[in-house]
């Protein structure tokens, strides 16, 4: 129960049947599986949050079998290239797009096939349809104002009450601007917010009207319709 479930639900579900476990014992039982000396063919290599905003880890994954190889302790070149050194093995490495891994690997590895991974490449690709779509917006509408076989339907977006995620765009958006035309550097700002360096980035280079329609794109729709 430890090993699929985790902590609080493992401790949910001992409840249930009648087990005195508790989470911090269920996390307790649990061993750190041993690490192969070698790495897999298809090494996989992503960032995860330990608390978001905070600090971060690397994990490594055999792409191949979906297995977890290792978890490093921070996202930082220097600790994934000595990982590399010591496993040597790795033929392709799918990575996403952080320059810390592309360093270690061209440092630890410089013979290995570096690919980015499916799932940033959709979100790039998500992204750039996203932008596309918010800077033609106007001629969208125009398009759909003088009608035609198939009409465009646009949200009333701006007809919407705002939402808590809307006000904290918001929020976030007049803190920055405030704090950048102050002459505070990002990781204070970051700091002081509480936020992500990327974050704090993408309040300071992209529009208002734009983080606006993120936000309001988020809200629930009836997509069945549509689904087809």
């Amino acid at each position: 129960m430890a090993v699929e479930l985790g902590g609080r639900p493992g401790e949910r579900l001992c409840r249930k049947l009648n087990l005195a476990a508790g989470r911090t014992r269920l996390l307790g039982l649990m061993e750190e599986p041993p690490t192969p000396e070698r790495a897999p063919r298809v090494l996989g290599v992503d960032e995860f949050a330990f608390r978001r905003g905070r600090r971060y880890g690397t994990i490594l994954v055999d792409v191949e079998t979906g297995r977890v190889v290792d978890v490093l302790p921070d996202r930082t070149s220097r600790t994934f290239a000595a990982w590399l050194t010591t496993h040597p093995g790795a033929e392709i490495i799918c990575r996403d797009r952080a320059s810390a891994y592309t360093k270690a690997i061209k440092e630890a590895a410089p013979a290995t096939l570096e690919v980015a991974d499916r799932w940033h490449l959709l979100q790039n690709l998500s992204d750039a349809v996203e932008k596309t779509c918010h800077q033609h917006r106007p001629c969208l509408k125009k398009h759909a104002e003088r009608g035609g076989d198939r009409p465009i339907r646009l949200p009333l977006v701006d007809a919407l009450p705002p939402t808590r995620i809307v006000q904290r765009v918001l929020h976030h958006h007049a803190e920055v601007t405030r704090m950048v035309a102050a002459g505070h550097p990002l990781s204070d700002i970051a700091r002081r917010l509480g936020l992500d360096r990327k974050t704090v980035r993408r309040y300071r280079d992209t529009s208002l009207d734009h983080l606006l329609d993120s936000a309001r794109d988020r809200r629930p729709e009836k997509l069945d319709a549509f689904k087809p």
